[in-house]
């Protein structure tokens, strides 16, 4: 017998619920209608033990506002916050098309992996929007495939921004000396309970585009504990091992985004997605910039990877070719372009490869 919702016909405030869309550990996700304006939306309704704890709920609104001011085409938009007779609950666009995690639980089906143009796609937009939102303060904590909404053009839309930095503050959910997150996705620095920046969703789009490009997960234990040690001191397997057809530029863009250390990842989603798309360009059949205009390429002045010793054009912080750090301070860990003299962050020498 299936349980009966007592939410669905319900009305929060404006929105009257019309049918379940999912359940996660966290809470419910419905449809439902905005009766004032006429149209569908989604709610997102937690649980109401979380109601009862004042302080929770001021952070949560709180939160709710922040997001609410992000706008941009792949975030997903916030129209509400608001609690109605115990119900916390946040009321967002709809986006009906599945997640990534459906995506890739179809090519997983077939025995498939995901085509790395769909990935520079995907990616690229993800990147954009994660960039955005940490350029305005906001780090997501929580980016997982299922968090990954898919319109029905294919446009990837992030969702559920700010609701793990609630619910981090939240001691009775959080695991001891852990903060909250889901441990697949979680970098070392969050599986350690240490400070989180931006740099720890750049870890999970790089787990989340290992996992679309190999078919699994680098890491993988039926328990929190032995993810966490994986995250923190175990080496991820080489793309290439998983998917030989692999570019190994491309690979090195994953395992770079993999590294423990914070400061040896990208610093910038968007400096990933450049070097993502800058690797993908640059397989063949699928031209460049060089061919597009081999005269200006002659006239560039280049610079050599530490690790590959291919060329880079001046303004590149990661090589196009593998994906290594071409100027990265030895003092303060910034990446620079590779023609930079002196770190943009520091002011220190820096050590030039020419």
């Amino acid at each position: 017998m299936v349980q009966q919702d007592d939410l669905i016909g319900v009305t929060l405030g404006n929105f009257k619920i019309l049918a379940q869309l999912g359940q996660g550990g966290m809470a419910r996700v419905y449809k439902a209608r905005q009766e004032n304006l006429d149209r569908e939306v989604a709610v997102k309704v937690l649980p109401p033990w979380f109601a009862a704890d004042r302080n929770f709920v001021e952070r949560f609104n709180l939160e709710a506002r922040l997001v609410a001011r992000l706008s941009h085409p792949n975030i997903v938009t916030v129209h509400d916050a608001n609690e109605f007779q115990g119900n916390l609950y946040i009321v967002m666009q709809l986006v009906d098309g599945g997640t990534l995690k459906q995506r890739l639980d179809q090519l997983q089906a077939i025995n498939q992996k995901m085509d790395v143009l769909e990935a520079n796609r995907i990616f690229s937009q993800l990147a954009s929007a994660l960039s955005y939102a940490h350029d305005n303060g906001i780090i997501h904590r929580d980016v997982k495939p299922v968090n990954v909404l898919l319109d029905h053009a294919g446009r990837p839309i992030l969702s559920d921004f700010g609701i793990a930095k609630v619910l981090a503050g939240s001691m009775a959910l959080t695991r001891q000396g852990a903060g909250v997150g889901t441990p697949e996705y979680m970098s070392p620095e969050q599986c350690q309970g240490g400070p989180v920046d931006a740099r720890a969703d750049i870890y999970a789009l790089g787990v989340m585009l290992f996992e679309s490009l190999t078919g699994r997960l680098p890491f993988m234990a039926d328990n929190y504990p032995a993810l966490a040690h994986s995250h923190i001191y175990e080496a991820p397997p080489h793309p290439n091992t998983l998917n030989p057809a692999l570019d190994p530029a491309v690979s090195q863009i994953i395992l770079t985004a993999l590294m423990k250390n914070p400061a040896f990842r990208y610093q910038r989603a968007n400096d990933m997605a450049e070097a993502l798309e800058k690797a993908v360009q640059s397989q063949p059949g699928n031209g460049g910039a060089a061919q597009a205009d081999p005269a200006r390429a002659k006239t560039m002045p280049l610079f050599t990877c530490p690790q590959c010793r291919k060329f880079n054009k001046p303004l590149t912080r990661f090589c196009t070719a593998c994906g290594y750090p071409l100027n990265q301070c030895r003092y303060c860990g910034a990446q620079n372009p590779a023609n930079n003299r002196f770190c943009s962050k520091c002011g220190q020498p820096l050590l030039q490869q020419s």
